[in-house]
């Protein structure tokens, strides 16, 4: 029998232990490369794009020799007017990433011995630079596995039976349920995204689906209207969960880990905020596929790298460019008749 790929030796390609034991300037170093790839870590001044730069060491800045203007490595990123050191910072995107179910703000704290704000404000800027990654409007192609799972709106029974109210009815209901929406590519990426009914996935699929793309669904009705636009496979899970290949088992895993984090995890998510976790998710689990796939020859963490390099003001130019450039846009799809 085949070992799977997340107990072998290849899945762990950000460890903890390495970063504490490489320090402070390797650190420092990693977050250059990360920040200038394309010159190997030498520094670029972000105003005018001048290669030429000198390096103030005694404050681990740079100052550009054509505008005289003074960066850090940080300027104009999500960890800009950092405090902690870079060594601590990037073990906090290595917990982060690395926790496939979620990590909570207080445990995050205590394990960079910092303030729970501290550990709760650098990890929403992880999550949107997260976020930034997963909804890039590239559309999904191939097979994609759509479903809906329903989250929060949970209702307390009340103490004495006689006082109890059937929870089913709509008056009785609370109105704060809201439904993950999970369309995801067999052997590819994933996109999430929080509503109010699962039927609001059809409107979703035609934004963000390739019309050459086959897509997998369950027996819900509101997904029929997908039969005019796309070869459809249906599973009906209340006789079968796989039949000759058509399921939805990838979205349903994606579902299975989510519900950990929420209820493992951060024991209660807001609706306003269930995107917060769901998006971050959704990206580690193309961010793990990616890994799993990639060439022996690559560098050992292309994705944490990548992360590292999200957000206002992080990376380089010419790279958004060329997937600016790569980008299907939507409106040049023909439209659902």
């Amino acid at each position: 029998m085949a070992q799977h790929f997340l107990l072998s030796a290849a899945s762990r390609s950000l460890s903890l232990r390495k970063i504490y034991k490489a320090g402070e300037e390797a650190a420092y170093k990693t977050f250059c490369e990360m920040r200038w790839p394309e010159t190997d870590g030498e520094a670029v001044c972000p105003r005018c794009g001048c290669c030429e730069t000198y390096g103030i060491t005694t404050r681990r800045k740079f100052k550009c020799k054509a505008c005289h203007h003074q960066f850090s490595v940080t300027s104009g990123t999500i960890f800009a007017s950092r405090k902690m050191d870079f060594v601590d910072q990037l073990a906090a995107i290595c917990i982060i990433v690395n926790a496939s179910k979620g990590v909570s703000m207080v445990q995050l704290s205590r394990d960079l011995d910092c303030q729970y704000k501290t550990a709760f404000v650098l990890a929403h800027k992880l999550r949107e630079a997260m976020a930034q990654e997963v909804h890039t409007g590239e559309v999904l192609d191939g097979h994609v596995e759509i479903d809906g799972a329903y989250f929060d709106g949970h209702i307390r029974p009340e103490n004495r039976k006689e006082d109890r109210k059937d929870r089913r009815l709509k008056e009785n209901q609370t109105g704060q349920r809201r439904v993950v929406i999970v369309m995801r590519e067999r052997k590819g990426r994933t996109l999430p995204f929080v509503s109010k009914q699962e039927p609001e996935g059809v409107e979703l699929a035609k934004e963000n689906i390739d019309r050459m793309a086959s897509i997998s669904a369950d027996e819900a009705s509101h997904w029929d209207l997908l039969h005019a636009a796309w070869p459809m496979e249906r599973i009906n899970h209340s006789v079968a969960y796989s039949v000759d290949g058509a399921c939805t088992n990838q979205a349903e895993s994606d579902f299975s880990r989510l519900r950990r984090m929420v209820m493992g995890q951060h024991h209660h998510v807001s609706p306003q905020y269930l995107c917060t976790p769901t998006t971050p998710h959704g990206w580690k689990t193309t961010a793990a596929f990616r890994t799993a796939n990639r060439p022996a020859r690559s560098s050992p963490t292309p994705w944490a790298r990548r992360l590292a390099g999200t957000g206002k003001g992080i990376g380089s130019g010419r790279r958004d460019a060329e997937r600016t450039e790569n980008k299907r846009p939507i409106d040049s799809r023909p439209a659902l008749t």
